[in-house]
């Protein structure tokens, strides 16, 4: 689990739910996107807490499949194991 392909691939799942969690915070309820009204403290906070909750996912998802990457399917062999 403490390889840097892991964390390279945990980190960016992590930003790209950031980056997903700040997008919804401007689009959901508005109908248009201003950037002077956005409370960035609040989009800042909810964007980083999302992105550790990803963290926390990925090193929880590791030893599921024990081949050192932060998912739940595995990214190696996709076929069944049954099938050879």
């Amino acid at each position: 689990m403490i390889t840097v392909a892991f964390w390279r691939s945990a980190a960016e799942r992590s930003v790209k739910t950031m980056a997903q969690s700040l997008l919804s915070l401007w689009l959901v309820g508005d109908v248009m996107f201003n950037v002077l009204a956005v409370d960035w403290p609040l989009a800042g906070g909810v964007s980083l807490g999302a992105g550790v909750i990803s963290l926390l996912t990925s090193i929880a998802s590791a030893p599921v499949h024990g081949d050192g990457t932060p998912s739940l399917v595995g990214e190696g062999d996709h076929r069944p194991r049954h099938a050879a």
